[in-house]
């Protein structure tokens, strides 16, 4: 019994952070003040949100696909959370992709390949799902309309000094916002994969 809340609560708990994230993710306030460099940031974040549910919920049914179903409710979430917000009023004009959805086949199709082997899904399928989101989630940023037109037609407080805009390095490995949220998602990806793992076990 309390296995069974447990996993429904960590379902709902996790489902709706990543939501939050995408939120953020998006948001034309970071865009226009952090660009890349908070694009890598909720790259990772969000990475690492998909990676510990998928894998708990795909290693606690022991089917291979729970961990796409697991990223079409992240999906879901999020579209219903971006309406609310817009219906409020919040400035978004750009459409949710279902980034997390490929990424989470990714992981599906090692389970099942490896035929359920828990450390092939923890490594394989921990580096392919790193790799891989960040590279899926700059077709969020690619809808973005104009973020500059945003932020001056939606003027905020000027940020606090700790707050203040690091400016990119053109030609810098950090300038790529793709290939650090990759490297860094392919490392924290394995960890985040057993500890979904684990999660099961306690």
């Amino acid at each position: 019994w309390l296995r069974r809340c447990t996993h429904y609560l960590f379902i709902v708990v996790v489902a709706v952070n990543s939501t939050l994230l995408t939120i953020n993710a998006g948001d034309y306030i970071f865009y226009t003040d952090w660009a890349w460099t908070s694009y890598t940031v909720f790259s990772i974040s969000q990475t690492l949100m998909l990676i510990v549910g998928a894998t708990y919920y795909l290693t606690f049914t022991g089917v291979p696909g729970t961990a796409t179903y697991y990223a079409l409710i992240m999906t879901v979430y999020t579209w219903v959370a971006k309406a609310a917000w817009f219906s409020l009023g919040y400035p978004y004009d750009f459409i949710v992709t279902p980034v997390w959805l490929p990424s989470a086949m990714l992981l599906d199709l090692v389970y099942w390949a490896t035929k359920k082997n828990k450390h092939s899904l923890i490594l394989f399928g921990g580096v392919l799902v790193g790799m891989s989101l960040p590279l899926f989630n700059m077709v969020n940023l690619i809808t973005v309309a104009d973020p500059l037109e945003m932020a001056f037609k939606y003027p905020r407080p000027t940020l606090p000094p700790y707050m203040t805009p690091i400016e990119p390095q053109v030609g810098k490995f950090y300038n790529s916002p793709v290939a650090l949220g990759a490297g860094t998602g392919a490392v924290l990806g394995c960890t985040f994969a057993a500890l979904g793992c684990k999660l099961n076990t306690w």
